[in-house]
């Protein structure tokens, strides 16, 4: 038998388990590269700050005073440079990247947005006694509205798969 042959088989590691501090500091600064040549083909100003929170590297792209960042910090549009960062990092590292990007404040709004669409139906959930399921969201989307679900002394649960994902809310 070869050497190769005694090796036990295992089973590819999660992207949780893989996703060392080091790789997602590599990720923030790949993803800031792309971000920064962006800005500066549409002649945009903004400072990049690269961190590593909850397994995921955040990229935050904020202004001083007076700026023109605002014309792309509409919600889609960082959704949109999210998805397009991640597959920057994808080209380079050949490993798939979870990264946030925050443009302007956006991820705040999309939250405040997102909390009053999620206590709306949690109020239809409370009122009506039935469960009451959501419409597809982003991993992202869903965590935040399963934390402000079980806030509210109810439980969710994540149904479906890909783009159709969505949360159902139910009585506990």
């Amino acid at each position: 038998m070869t050497e190769t042959e005694l090796q036990p088989e295992t089973e590819p590691k999660s992207v949780n388990e893989t996703s060392s501090a080091k790789q997602l500091e590599e990720e923030g600064e790949i993803a800031a590269d792309y971000i920064e040549e962006l800005l500066d083909i549409y002649d945009l100003d903004g400072d990049i700050d690269i961190d590593v929170r909850q397994g995921r590297a955040y990229l935050a792209v904020s202004s001083e005073g007076e700026s023109n960042i605002r014309l792309i910090s509409h919600p889609d549009t960082v959704e949109a440079l999210q998805e397009l960062a991640r597959l920057a990092v994808q080209a380079k590292t050949g490993n798939f990247s979870r990264l946030i990007l925050d443009i302007g404040g956006s991820r705040d709004a999309k939250a405040a947005g997102l909390a009053k669409f999620v206590e709306k139906a949690i109020a239809r959930a409370k009122d009506s006694g039935e469960d009451v399921a959501l419409k597809p969201m982003s991993s992202y989307e869903r965590k935040l509205a399963h934390d402000i679900i079980a806030a509210a002394g109810l439980v969710s649960e994540s149904e479906g798969e890909g783009k159709d994902r969505h949360i159902v809310i139910k009585h506990a």
